[in-house]
C-alpha cells in the first residue's frame, strides 16, 4: 500500500478509518480528507456518520458482492478526489486489505488514515493486553472457525457478524466443551451508545442486541472435555472415523515431515478422515489444504471433522487421484496417505511441486513400500519405518501390542530434480 501518491499520473484515494463515535472522533487529517473528497465510498452505516454540511461529496455505497466491484468502481471515479470509509483500522480485517488485493499498486495509490480498531477499544475496556489476546473474525465466515482458537485460559476477541453472533458463539462454546467460558459482549465501542453485558456461555440469557458488537471470550475448558493441544497429534478420539485414520503418533511424525509454514497449501491425497489436512490448517490460520477422497461418505466425514476442529475452510474434493488433482492450485506440500499404486499418482504429485516443495507418503503394504523405495533411490530424501506399540493387559500383567509399522518417504524437491 502506497503511503502517498508520489506519481501524479496514478489516481489516488484516501482510506479513512472511522469509529462508532463518527465525525466528532476523527482527527484533523481524517476530517480534512473527507471534507475535501468529491466522492465518498463506504458502507451505508459509515456514510451515515458523516455530516452533510462538512462532507458535501457524492456518496456511493459499496455494491454487493463488494470484492469484484472494487476495481471498476475506483476506475469509474479516477481523476476525482476519492475517500474510502472503513470501520476502525482499515488494515485490520478491513477494506484496506481488499483494496490492496484487488487493485494493483501501479494502478492506484492509497493514503491510509487509521482509527482505533474495535479490538483496541475492547482490550482497553477489559484491561486485556492486546499482544496476548487472539482475534478471530466471523464476518462472512462460519462460526466453526472459532473452535481452533479454544484453549483453556486463553482470551479471545471475536469480531461479530451481527446481532445473532453472540448466541451462536455461546452455542459453539457449549458444544465444544467450553461452556464454562465467560462471554462479554461490547456494543457500539467508542460511541455514545456503548454498552456491555456478560454471562457464562452455557447459560447465555441475552436476546440479540446491537449488530455492531465485539465478543470477548475468557476460555474455560469443561473438566470432562477432550483436551486438544496446539501442536499436531490430536487424540484419535477427536475424529469421527471408520478406521481410515492416520493414528496420533504417526500423524505427529507426518506433520513434522511436512513442515507446514504460514500461508502454505497442502494436498492431502487419500484423505480418509481428513486428519492430516485438518492438523496442517490448525498450525496457522493462514495455512490452506485440500483433502482428496474418492468415497463420498468419507468426504462428508472429512467436512464434519474439519468443521468440528475449527478449520471449516478445508477444501474437500470428491474423486479419485490423480484425475481429481487436475484443477487444484499448485501445492507447497503433498501428503499421500492412500492409493500409492494408482497409475500415475506419484508422478502427478511430484510434477505439481515447485522446487522447495515437500512430498510425504505413508504406507503399510509391501507393494507400496517397494514403489517408495524406487522413488527414494531416484530422488533421495528420507525413508524411515515408524513403529508404535501400546501397553495392553496380558492376563494379570501388561504387555506390548504392536501396531502395523508404517513406511514413510519424505523428500524436498530441488531445482535439479526430474520426473
Amino acid at each position: 500500500m502506497t503511503p502517498a501518491n508520489d506519481h501524479p499520473a496514478i489516481p489516488s484515494a484516501a482510506v479513512v478509518g472511522i469509529g462508532a463515535d463518527g465525525w466528532p472522533g476523527l482527527p484533523p487529517a481524517s476530517r480534512a480528507a473527507l471534507a475535501g473528497a468529491e466522492v465518498l465510498i463506504g458502507g451505508p452505516r459509515q456514510l451515515a456518520l458523516l455530516p452533510d454540511d462538512a462532507c458535501p461529496g457524492e456518496r456511493v455505497a459499496w455494491p454487493s458482492p463488494l470484492r469484484p466491484a472494487v476495481p471498476g468502481l475506483l476506475k469509474r471515479y479516477a481523476g476525482r478526489r476519492v475517500a474510502v470509509l472503513a470501520s476502525g483500522d482499515p488494515m485490520f480485517y478491513g477494506i484496506g486489505r481488499t483494496l490492496t488485493e484487488t487493485v494493483s499498486a501501479h494502478a492506484y495509490a492509497f493514503d491510509v488514515l487509521p482509527h482505533p480498531s474495535s479490538v483496541s477499544y475492547a482490550c482497553a475496556r477489559l484491561g486485556w493486553p492486546l499482544e496476548e489476546t487472539e482475534t478471530v473474525t466471523l464476518v462472512g465466515r462460519p462460526v466453526d472457525r472459532l473452535a481452533a482458537a479454544l484453549h483453556d485460559g486463553r482470551r479471545i476477541l471475536v469480531l461479530s457478524a451481527g446481532a445473532d453472533t453472540p448466541a451462536r458463539v455461546a452455542a459453539l462454546l457449549t458444544d465444544r466443551g467450553f461452556g464454562a467460558s465467560r462471554m462479554t459482549v461490547l456494543e457500539q465501542l467508542g460511541g455514545e451508545a456503548e454498552t456491555a453485558y456478560e454471562a457464562v456461555a452455557r447459560d447465555w440469557p441475552h436476546p440479540p442486541g446491537d449488530p455492531l458488537n465485539v465478543i470477548a471470550v475468557a476460555c474455560v475448558r469443561d473438566a470432562d472435555a477432550l483436551r486438544l493441544g496446539a501442536t499436531p497429534g490430536l487424540p484419535d478420539a477427536a475424529y469421527e472415523n471408520d478406521g481410515q485414520l492416520t493414528k496420533r503418533h504417526i500423524r505427529a511424525a507426518t506433520l513434522a515431515a511436512l513442515a507446514p509454514a504460514p500461508g502454505e497449501l497442502l494436498w492431502d491425497v487419500g484423505g480418509g478422515s481428513g486428519s492430516i489436512g485438518v492438523e496442517w490448517m490448525r498450525t496457522h490460520p493462514s495455512c490452506r489444504a485440500y483433502a482428496v477422497e474418492r468415497s463420498p461418505e468419507r468426504a462428508r466425514r472429512i467436512e464434519r471433522n474439519a468443521a468440528r476442529l475449527g478449520v471449516p475452510a478445508l477444501g474437500v474434493v470428491t474423486g479419485a487421484a490423480p484425475q481429481a488433482l487436475a484443477e487444484l492450485p499448485p501445492p507447497d506440500a503433498v501428503f499421500i496417505g492412500g492409493g500409492l499404486t494408482a497409475p500415475g499418482l506419484l508422478d502427478a504429485c511430484w510434477d505439481a511441486l515447485a522446487p522447495g516443495g515437500r512430498l510425504v507418503a505413508n504406507t503399510v503394504t509391501l507393494e507400496s513400500e517397494a514403489l517408495l523405495t524406487q522413488w527414494y533411490r531416484r530422488h533421495g530424501g528420507e525413508l524411515v519405518k515408524l513403529s508404535v506399540a501400546h501397553a495392553v493387559p496380558v492376563g494379570g500383567f501388561t504387555g506390548w501390542r504392536q501396531a502395523m509399522p508404517v513406511t514413510q518417504w519424505s523428500v524436498t524437491r530441488t531445482n535439479g530434480d526430474r520426473g
